[in-house]
């Protein structure tokens, strides 16, 4: 629920030149004392996409004075909600829908690395690569000789040529004697030179945490290279962000997410450091969505059900007075990436090497079906829901084994179990997750030919698995209920592509792609996606008796763009703007103010970014961990 403190915006730039008065007498409504039931605002002459069965070509929605929708239908039919004081705006035939819940994303993820230099997923040789790095070094250099410099956004795969392996010798030539620091764009690796091993203490004989890995060179010794639940060994020495200045990173970033017509975040990685900085935006009238925190349990304390479920209440007894925050779910990781060269995440049939043969590698199982299960199982019966991180077809497997075993355990059903990612589904697995009641939480907008779909992939699993790839209408035709989420900012922050990439299959960056990846099979109805991030995201975090649809008595949380996505060519979805977002009948972002500009500006630099100099369909990772470290 938005902030109290948030004061409405203004919105004179979608009001009609002749002003309020004219826009009345446009519709048909009289100039005169407000009625008894009169709507605080009455958007007309827009495509409404209810998401419902009912009002399939409703043109406006009058919005009361309690934050929820008043009433749905035509313009004639709505002009009785219109009084003096009502605020009508005219869509301009656009579409008028519930805002986009996210089901997964990272915005303090987000706030923290706008902080920092970043790479931006670039593909560089390695003196490409020192020249930037150096620059940073120059951009920075009050912070010699023991300042961190860290980071974003680094291409695990992006050393040119192709194959070189990253090693800290390669940092250690930089004129610094700082600790240097690459944080992957995937979340799921680091980079660091000799003085930063150094400091963590990490040599040949330290041993490996469970659910990391300490990538050796030819010598047994640290390559400079950590992985997974190994990166903390490092990232535990680099000091935290200057909290106020964190606070007011996350301010504008919970902007850009208002402009790009989101309402509602599962933020999915979050201990007390990040609960703490949604306190102080509550505090300070700054956070303009619901947000549902997904507790994170690490792999160790998975296998206490009982340690586990008293760390989640304590926090939840902590921050559950924080405005605008929603507990009752808790964030596993199961495995990795799939990608090469991490190949972390969990198969059910090893690797094949560079040459098309199998390997005896299959990847990363960080929690067993069986602690899954005991897990879900303790947190199901408290009335938690369970958000597992599954890349892999063996990790997925492993999710549904667990919540399988939970079921058979408490009975409990309802509670919304949730996979996320599901890059790799076997085709077995299909049915059960209707079966079991459980929501296939995907990121679509990956789901498009490019370097880390084909060449990081496709050799290394083969062209049978390759095909079930984000395997999203074969789940729905099996009676899986889809929701959707960006993993933001594993990319940049792009909705309305994402949407566009769920039906097409090949996105914006489909230019730089030859063909869609497996559209004919996997890609979704224009209603199914839009559903998936509205409706079928409320639902998974049980909100959906509260927003996900436009209808009568739900809370106002609504989006205006400035094109009827309904109808107009599927490619033309990525470019949607903004223009009016609200959340319980507040404002929170008008694309007329300075503000809202300001903020619309901001998203549309981070989605055009610097793109990689070698292969401009790079995205800057995947599968963030956002946390992990």
């Amino acid at each position: 629920m938005p902030s109290p403190h948030l004061s409405p915006l203004s919105r004179r730039g979608l009001l009609a030149s002749a002003g309020a008065a004219g826009l009345l007498t446009a519709v048909g409504a009289p100039a005169v004392a407000a009625p008894r039931r009169s709507a605080s605002l009455v958007v007309h002459n827009a495509r409404v996409f209810t998401g419902t069965r009912g009002h399939a070509h409703a043109q406006a929605v009058a919005v009361g004075r309690d934050g929820k929708i008043l009433a749905v239908g035509s313009d004639p039919s709505l002009r009785r909600f219109i009084g003096r004081d009502t605020e009508v705006v005219d869509a301009r035939g656009g579409t008028l829908m519930s805002g986009i819940h996210d089901g997964h994303a990272h915005p303090m993820g987000a706030a923290d690395r706008s902080l920092k230099p970043s790479l931006a997923g670039a593909e560089q040789t390695v003196e490409e690569l020192r020249k930037t790095l150096t620059e940073f070094l120059k951009d920075s250099k009050d912070q010699e000789p023991d300042g961190w410099l860290v980071v974003e956004d680094w291409n695990p795969v992006g050393l040119l040529p192709h194959g070189t392996a990253p090693h800290h010798s390669m940092l250690d030539a930089l004129p610094t004697r700082r600790p240097v620091a690459l944080v992957g764009g995937d979340g799921h690796n680091i980079w660091v030179n000799q003085r930063a091993l150094d400091i963590a203490g990490i040599t040949a004989a330290t041993p490996e945490p469970p659910g990391g890995k300490i990538v050796k060179d030819k010598d047994g010794k640290p390559s400079g290279v950590l992985k997974d639940d190994a990166q903390p060994l490092v990232t535990r020495h680099i000091p935290e962000p200057d909290r106020e200045q964190l606070v007011a990173a996350a301010a504008k970033i919970f902007a850009e997410a208002a402009a790009s017509g989101i309402t509602t975040f599962m933020e999915a990685v979050v201990g007390k450091s990040e609960l703490s900085v949604y306190q102080a935006l509550a505090e300070r009238g700054a956070l303009p969505q619901r947000v549902v925190p997904a507790l994170r349990i690490d792999s160790d304390l998975a296998k206490d059900p009982a340690a586990a479920l008293a760390y989640a209440r304590g926090l939840r007894a902590d921050f559950g007075g924080v405005h605008g925050l929603r507990f009752g779910t808790v964030k596993v990781f199961l495995d990795g990436v799939i990608e090469y060269p991490a190949q972390t995440a969990a198969l059910l049939e090893p690797y094949l090497d560079k040459d098309g043969k199998p390997t005896d590698h299959r990847g990363e199982l960080y929690v067993s079906a069986a602690d899954y299960g005991r897990l879900t199982a303790a947190f199901n019966k408290d009335g938690w829901q369970m958000h597992a991180h599954a890349i892999g077809d063996r990790a997925v497997r492993t999710s549904l084994d667990g919540y399988a075993y939970a079921l058979r355990a408490t009975g409990a059903r309802g509670l919304r179990n949730t996979t996320a990612h599901l890059q790799l589904v076997d085709p077995a697995d299909l049915p059960r997750f209707a079966r079991l009641g459980v929501i296939p939480c995907m990121q679509l907008q990956w789901a498009t030919r490019n370097t880390w779909t084909m060449d990081a992939l496709l050799p290394y699993i083969g062209a049978a698995r390759h095909r079930w790839q984000y395997p999203a209408r074969s789940l729905e035709r099996h009676g899986a209920r889809l929701s959707g989420g960006s993993d933001w900012p594993v990319d940049p922050l792009q909705v309305w592509n994402q949407v566009r990439t769920s039906v097409d299959r090949f996105g914006a960056e489909g230019e730089e792609a030859e063909g869609d990846l497996y559209r004919e099979q996997e890609g979704l109805s224009r209603s199914s996606a839009l559903l998936m991030h509205t409706l079928g995201t409320a639902r998974q975090l049980r909100m959906d008796h509260l927003t996900g649809t436009v209808e009568r008595g739900k809370s106002a949380d609504l989006v205006l763009l400035d094109r009827d996505v309904t109808r107009c060519p599927v490619a033309d979805i990525s470019s949607a703007e903004v223009r009016l977002t609200l959340t319980g009948g507040t404002v929170v972002h008008d694309a007329d103010t300075s503000a809202g500009r300001a903020a619309a500006a901001r998203v549309t630099r981070a989605a055009a970014g610097p793109r990689p100099a070698a292969q401009a369909a790079v995205h800057g990772g995947r599968h963030a961990s956002c946390g992990c470290g």
